[in-house]
């Protein structure tokens, strides 16, 4: 077959050399053609030249054999672009790279370490590469097979992206956030939150791992991927709830572990469904905190209280196990007994103490002390504090039982006329104060109350307050006695006599005293005084002669201008203390000048007696002293309040 490719090309090259001749020939003989004559159709060389025959051997190709030497022509030149996938054969192997022959012109080297994949790699073997450049800079052929692996790699996982198809790869590395898993050869990022359903801090025991997982976000632009080995957890768990939800029954006991606990509960992990159990279904008793029972990780068994498809939420149980403490109580539970309990919760009408797990009793607040005063349920019980009580009421079918601290000991009001006969004085307690009034408790369970008026017989106080306190001792002296709705009316002022009797004639009408202004307000001011004593000056009585107005804490002197003993009230005045000053004055100034005239009427009269006839020197005395006396009388006529 070569030779006879040989001889037709030898043919043909005879051809042309014939064909060059002639054709200069031709043209020769065109120049020689006169112009003006018509343009004459001018054959040109080869243009009747069968290429089919061989002239100088008669041999010739009929139609098939023409095309079957066509395609062995067409193999000897391959069609390559940068960017292509392609197959190539190993066809040498050196040190540091393997020699591809992909039928083009030249052979490419592709760096052997794009090959540790294919640790026996040998000539002869078939591996795809991506033609990088057909001829760089110095002609040569540029292949890469790590990048048509990352190609292939890329094509497959945009297509499992699409699928949802579970693919497996290998974790290479630690990273920022994450981890760098292998995937069909090209690096995609895994997110620490996507590694496992349970939060992971320790990245370093998965790398080197093999695990499987889920494309669950590509970036075309920068061919970039990020796996999930969690959505396949989720998966598998999202069938186990499947097939657990279609098999629930309410009352079915479930073996679950103690997944989280919170203020309100414990989750339940049921083997891939979680379960919710409330922290009024742990226990039968009162419960602060569902730690005080269970434990992380703890498994137990609970019961199937309801379920919702739908939201896939399952409500637990693990109390309901065992029965009601209420349907099996002991028999040392009976009315009229004595047991302890503790205290597991407090209102403002009693507390609940726990005698058994979940059997609570009440002590309401008129069970706790004998006394008739008000008592704050929070002030006298503390929560987990014990106390001793004795069952008054127990009801079983409703659950219910009534508790009694007081009836520990015998009544106290049933002696009360021989312990605190009315006028007897003792010492109690303030164990609480009003507006109206201070209670006192004298012992425990007896107690009274001191009204504000009975503190004291000098002082008014706006509150009680201002004049004891809670927790301290005040001597009383029993008043009065009302059994039935045992209350005792107790005095302190009653302990000495009433000070007002004998202060009547020290603060009498027109008396002067020296006062303190302790306060003052619009209607006028309250002036301490002696003896312990207060009274009240109207605004209009604290003029100053001056003009100005006595002023808070100044001190002064005031009259008394009213005593009212029953009332126990005293009205001053300062303005009427410079206003009598002037009067008594004015007073003194006439009484002065009465008693110069009567005097000077006696000298005048003694001396008209002793002188028997008047002389001009004796005229001259009597002129200046009738006009002396005259003077005086015309004084006393003119003075204001003259007589």
């Amino acid at each position: 077959m070569l030779e006879n490719l040989i001889t037709k090309q030898l043919n043909a090259d005879a051809q042309e050399s014939a064909g060059s001749v002639t054709q200069d020939e031709a043209t020769t003989a065109t120049t020689n053609v006169p112009v003006q004559n018509p343009p004459v159709e001018i054959l040109t060389a080869h243009d009747d030249f069968d290429w089919s025959i061989d002239k100088r051997n008669v041999t010739s190709y009929n139609k098939e054999e023409k095309e079957n030497y066509d395609k062995v022509y067409d193999k000897t030149f391959v069609q390559i672009n940068d960017g292509e996938m392609i197959q190539g054969t190993v066809v040498g192997l050196t040190k540091t790279d393997v020699v591809l022959n992909i039928g083009f012109k030249s052979d490419g080297l592709v760096s052997l370490n794009e090959f540790r994949d294919i640790p026996n790699l040998k000539i002869g073997d078939e591996v795809e590469v991506l033609v990088v450049e057909k001829e760089d800079r110095e002609g040569h052929l540029n292949l890469s097979r790590k990048q048509a692996r990352i190609t292939r790699a890329w094509e497959r996982i945009v297509e499992v992206h699409k699928t949802g198809e579970i693919i497996t790869g290998t974790v290479t590395s630690k990273t920022k956030g994450g981890l760098i898993v292998d995937v069909f050869g090209m690096e995609t990022f895994l997110p620490g939150s996507q590694i496992d359903v349970k939060p992971v801090t320790d990245y370093d025991q998965f790398v080197g791992k093999t695990m499987e997982f889920k494309v669950v976000k590509i970036n075309e632009t920068i061919k970039n991927a990020v796996v999930s080995h969690k959505a396949l957890i989720e998966s598998d768990i999202e069938a186990q709830r499947a097939e657990i939800m279609s098999k629930l029954e309410k009352g079915q006991v479930l073996e679950g572990t103690v997944k989280n606990i919170t203020d309100f509960g414990a989750f339940m992990d049921l083997g891939g469904l979680d379960g919710l159990l409330y922290i009024t279904d742990i226990s039968w008793g009162r419960i602060s905190h569902p730690s005080e029972v269970l434990k992380l990780d703890q498994k137990i068994n609970v019961v199937v209280l309801d379920f919702d498809d739908e939201k896939k939420r399952i409500s637990l149980g693990l109390k309901q196990l065992t029965p009601h403490p209420w349907d099996v109580l002991p028999e040392t539970l009976a009315e009229g007994n004595i047991l302890k309990g503790k205290v597991v919760n407090i209102e403002d009408y009693g507390a609940f103490l726990e005698i058994l797990p979940g059997v609570e009793g009440l002590v309401h607040v008129s069970e706790i002390t004998w006394a008739n005063t008000p008592i704050n349920a929070k002030e006298f019980f503390k929560l987990g504090d014990e106390h001793e009580a004795k069952i008054v009421t127990l009801d079983k079918a409703n659950r219910k039982m009534s508790l009694s601290i007081k009836q520990l000991s015998p009544d106290p009001w049933n002696e009360i006329e021989t312990r605190f006969p009315v006028g007897s004085r003792h010492t109690g307690l303030v164990k609480n104060i009003t507006n109206y009034g201070v209670f006192v408790e004298l012992v425990s369970g007896i107690g009274g109350m001191i009204h504000i008026s009975d503190l004291s017989w000098l002082k008014r106080f706006n509150h009680p307050g201002d004049y004891t306190k809670v927790g301290q001792n005040i001597d009383i002296i029993i008043l009065g006695i009302d059994k039935e709705n045992r209350k005792l009316q107790l005095g302190h002022k009653q302990l000495e006599e009433d000070p007002w009797n004998t202060l009547q004639d020290t603060f009498a009408i027109g008396t002067i005293h020296e006062g303190t202004v302790s306060r003052r307000d619009d209607k006028g001011a309250i002036v301490q005084l002696p003896y312990g004593l207060e009274g009240f000056a109207p605004n209009r009585h604290l003029s100053k002669e001056d003009g100005k107005t006595i002023a808070a804490d100044e001190t002064a002197s005031f009259m008394v201008i009213e005593f009212d003993r029953n009332e126990k009230r005293i009205v001053l005045s300062h303005t009427k203390v410079w206003e009598q000053t002037q009067v008594d004055e004015k007073d003194a100034a006439k009484k002065e000048a009465r008693a110069e005239a009567e005097k000077t009427r006696k000298a005048v009269k003694n001396v008209q007696s002793k002188v028997e006839k008047a002389t001009l020197g004796d005229l001259g005395v009597l002129a200046d002293l009738k006009k002396k006396m005259e003077s005086g009388e015309n004084t006393d006529e003119t003075t204001p309040g003259g007589e």
